[in-house]
């Protein structure tokens, strides 16, 4: 059987898309795109295994969005995700896939911030909604949210949606949409709690199993083990062995994170906590930072760490190995994105040495170990991080986009381009990257100045 075409130019899409997929930089398809863009264009419905950062978002959004007729303002595309932050990168994909349409609007309706501003912007209407099944349900039964006009369905990272509980919430809202609807599931994992959805609410779905686990060819997976004892002294050697200046490090509890987090602060590094009990907004400042380079290790738990999408990101790091194998293999998934090499470290005991015999079961691998003790112990040298990240007060709701940020930036206050790193706009905030050295410069001149003809508090995250 030949291998599906890899340019986007074969399939039955919009000129308009094309050229817009083009100006995305959007090359050729990836695994996943290859494999169910075909069916999900022809209106089939999918159940799809696909591992975090394989291009999933593209390979539902561009039939999604297809399927949307502009001129009607009606939720016609709902998007269901595990968490806020997912929610709010996959509304923010879609909004980049919708712009050969005009006047698409993409509403994000997530937990854990004030459901007011939700309210007013689907009185205004919407022609999709991305967001996680407690808030959308709340906004049902408070009868702000009408989907009897989806055309499209996607719940995404299924198995993850299952394992937080949100079972009952997902079938009261599926009832609410339409039996002609078409529906995408994408799971990681297929355990048979995912099966039985599938079988509850898709039509005849077209099964498409693209590699889930990731190979040693594209992320090195190497295991220590040491005592107890020596945990924290090895997150070190770690660090200093393979000269990191850029890591996730994943900890069962909250307790531990504040734990790890000082001890590397402490030893002088750019470390930043992140885990569940977190305010919103603190969370989203964190993950913006470290997206943006302005620290170097993130130390997080699972739930809180669900959904970030870093590009690029060097390595991961294992400070304990989790409860159950599947988590394993999303927090591996944070590297070796998009083909390129990537590293993953774990740290274990001698009471975790079952979950590594297990662990190579799932993944039908032999993992091999040494001890820590074997890796020379390199002088750990403190870096700073290369960028400090901007708060601006004002954001999407604000009309303000990328480009009046960095025009702002580089026209109005003289900092040249190459000093500007990341630019993220959220509804009522801004955050921009700039280079350490012209930090202070960049947010005086800001203050002093206007972003598209207003003024905007400007400060450090």
């Amino acid at each position: 059987m030949s291998s599906p075409s890899r340019s986007f130019a074969s399939l039955e899409i919009a000129p308009g898309q094309l050229k817009n997929l083009m100006l995305m930089g959007y090359e050729e398809m990836t695994d996943i795109q290859a494999a169910a863009l075909p069916f999900g264009l022809d209106g089939r419905d999918l159940i799809a295994q696909a591992k975090t950062g394989s291009g999933k978002t593209a390979a539902f959004g561009i039939p999604l969005l297809d399927n949307v007729n502009s001129l009607t303002l009606q939720v016609q595309g709902l998007v269901i995700c595990p968490t806020r932050e997912l929610s709010n990168q996959v509304a923010e994909e879609l909004r980049r896939l919708a712009k050969y349409k005009d006047n698409m609007k993409i509403v994000v309706l997530g937990g854990g911030t004030s459901i007011g501003p939700q309210i007013k912007s689907l009185a205004h209407g919407a022609h999709v909604v991305v967001g996680t099944p407690g808030r959308i349900r709340d906004h049902i039964e408070k009868e702000n949210l009408d989907l009897s006009d989806v055309q499209t369905l996607v719940l995404d990272e299924g198995d993850r949606m299952l394992a937080m509980g949100f079972v009952e919430d997902i079938n009261f809202i599926v009832k609410e949409t339409p039996r002609t609807r078409q529906t995408f599931l994408f799971s990681a994992t297929f355990p048979n709690d995912i099966v039985q959805i599938s079988k509850r609410f898709q039509n005849d779905p077209e099964e498409i199993i693209v590699e889930s686990h990731h190979t040693r060819a594209v992320i090195d997976q190497q295991f220590y083990i040491c005592q107890h004892s020596q945990k924290l002294s090895a997150l070190t050697t770690l660090i200093g062995h393979n000269k990191l200046n850029h890591a996730i490090i994943f900890c069962n509890t909250k307790q531990l994170v504040a734990e790890v987090a000082k001890y590397l602060k402490d030893k002088g590094l750019s470390a930043i906590p992140l885990h569940g009990d977190m305010e919103q907004r603190e969370r989203e400042q964190v993950l913006v930072q470290f997206k943006h380079r302005s620290a170097n290790f993130l130390v997080a738990t699972d739930v809180a760490a669900r959904g970030l999408d870093i590009e690029s990101l060097p390595a991961v790091i294992n400070y304990e190995l989790p409860r159950d194998q599947d988590t394993y293999v999303h927090r591996i998934g944070r590297t070796g994105r998009a083909g390129k090499e990537g590293m993953s470290l774990t740290i274990f005991t001698e009471k975790e040495r079952f979950k590594l015999g297990q662990l190579g079961q799932r993944m039908d691998q032999v993992f091999e170990y040494e001890s820590i003790d074997s890796l020379p112990n390199n002088r750990l040298i403190p870096q700073e991080p290369e960028f400090v990240t901007l708060y601006i007060s004002g954001g999407r709701k604000d009309k303000l986009r990328k480009g009046d940020i960095l025009g702002a930036l580089t026209k109005t206050a003289g900092i040249e381009g190459q000093y500007v790193g990341q630019i993220d706009v959220a509804d009522r905030s801004s955050f921009v990257a700039i280079a350490r050295s012209e930090a202070r410069n960049a947010a005086s001149r800001l203050n002093q100045n206007k972003i598209k003809g207003r003024k905007y508090k400007v400060g450090f995250c």
